[in-house]
């Protein structure tokens, strides 16, 4: 049964003031970083798969969801929301928390484990780019926007993460992702060798973008210099993989946290 995300609560950080839940009643905390154009609002389908195991913390980063709105994001988009999250977990005093971060939340994940790794215990990264924004998604972003805002399913989503103003949150990211793509184009501001905790690169090989981002030899390329890096990839399923293969990518990670757990212990 689906989960609703609780009206939860607001903290003052750089910027404006972000909303943030929790769920469940597990010891362990679990911190889910939501993607681009959306809020966490997204994991309400799978939250009650985590939610006997982990204390489950959602957040929605500037500009979405219930949080504070934006006039513009910064270009260094996930960088930012990576910032974000930290000055969350330091808010609320928690440190070596694990991370599921996915699309464009997997991008804040990793940030967020290379700038503040004490934050971090590990790490989930699923369905995103690689390590470089892809000139084929940048230049085709305007056109694939328009055409998702004709979608009634879609629209109804997007109402559903952010409210009235749903197409001010989208087109707010659209300009941002062309922003970065033009003058920053990485991902991380740090090599993704100074990763000092156990990472796990997650897809589904049916992802709709998986011929552009090619996750297989995209995600070898960053294990090359992961310290302590594993992939894995699901046969079936779309965009992204946490929800499309939603009972089994949390046996999974249940699994992966579990272990991780044992090594830090």
């Amino acid at each position: 049964m689906e989960s609703k995300i609780s009206a939860g609560q607001h903290v003052a950080i750089e910027g404006g003031k972000l909303h943030y839940a929790w769920s469940g009643n597990g010891e362990t905390v679990l911190l889910l970083l939501h993607g681009n154009t959306v809020s966490s609002q997204m994991f309400a389908p799978i939250l009650p798969l985590y939610q006997n195991v982990f204390r489950v913390l959602c957040m929605d980063f500037l500009g979405h969801g219930k949080s504070d709105r934006l006039g513009e994001f910064p270009v260094d988009l996930w960088h930012h929301q990576a910032m974000q999250a930290a000055q969350l977990l330091d808010t609320l005093g928690l440190q070596g928390v694990n991370v599921i971060g996915t699309s464009g939340g997997a991008l804040v994940a990793l940030n967020l484990a290379l700038e503040r790794p004490e934050l971090v215990r590990s790490v989930i990264a699923d369905s995103f780019e690689g390590e470089t924004a892809l000139d084929a998604v940048a230049l085709a972003i305007e056109a694939e926007r328009a055409q998702s805002k004709s979608d009634p399913a879609t629209v109804r989503f997007w109402r559903e993460c952010h409210g009235d103003d749903w197409e001010s949150v989208v087109d707010n990211d659209t300009r941002a992702i062309i922003r970065h793509h033009a003058a920053v184009q990485a991902f991380f501001n740090k090599d993704l060798s100074e990763l000092a905790m156990p990472v796990l690169l997650t897809a589904s090989l049916q992802d709709e973008f998986a011929e552009l981002a090619q996750f297989s030899a995209t995600y070898a390329g960053m294990l090359a210099k992961i310290p302590m890096g594993a992939m894995h990839l699901f046969p079936t399923g779309g965009h992204p993989a946490l929800l499309s293969n939603g009972t089994a990518f949390a046996a999974l990670a249940e699994s992966f946290f579990h272990k991780t757990k044992e090594h830090h212990d």
